[in-house]
């Protein structure tokens, strides 16, 4: 079966992490990053789960998972150590024509947590659609090697500039040439070389 990548705004949206474990919190970070509005359904919750919902960044129901627990959910994550409660919580969902991710299970799940490299606004998403995490880790590795830090700074300057050629600009094609420009190896390794000489220019003798 094919997959459909896709990177999804989740800002403001209620996602369900049914599950209080290790594994459950291994997934919520990513979830508060995107600014989703997170609710934890368990029992009990590990300390850092509580620490959150202590600092009000999620919610947390201290209960078993009921049926009706899925409503206004825009996709829930089934991480509880029962394989039973999380079959519950995917039939729910499928039934709700809500994306569930039953953790460990790939025939339960609508979508897979890939493996991701993170530069500031650059993501690079790895899937093995559930085949070989453990090969979607080591490629996260070799990316993380290729791709490093200084890409965070150097695509926030690139943003920069395409806001201000796409407001002064009055032809989109030289505008898109000059981008695509911008964006090339080359240029990137003069960015790389006119950051180290603005930092050593800098140094206090």
């Amino acid at each position: 079966m094919s997959l459909f990548p896709m990177f999804v705004k989740l800002s403001d949206r209620r996602c369900i992490v049914a599950g209080g474990g290790e594994v459950a919190e291994a997934k919520i970070p990513g979830l508060l990053e995107a600014g989703a509005r997170v609710r934890v359904i368990a029992p009990e919750v590990t300390e850092a789960i509580s620490t959150w919902a202590r600092e009000g960044r999620l919610e947390w129901t201290p209960k078993k998972f009921e049926p009706g627990d899925l409503a206004g959910a825009f996709i829930v994550i089934a991480a509880t150590s029962a394989p039973g409660v999380n079959q519950e919580v995917f039939r729910e969902a499928e039934a709700h024509g809500i994306f569930c991710n039953a953790v460990d299970d790939p025939e339960r799940c609508h979508f897979y947590y890939p493996a991701v490299v993170r530069r500031g606004p650059l993501q690079i998403a790895i899937s093995t659609g559930g085949f070989s995490p453990a090969l979607a880790q080591r490629l996260r590795r070799e990316l993380e090697a290729q791709f490093g830090p200084e890409y965070e700074t150097w695509l926030e300057w690139l943003g920069t500039i395409r806001s201000v050629l796409r407001a002064e600009s009055d032809n989109p094609e030289d505008t898109r040439k000059f981008l695509h420009l911008l964006a090339s190896n080359e240029m990137f390794e003069q960015f790389l070389r006119a950051s180290r000489n603005s930092r050593s220019n800098g140094r206090v003798a």
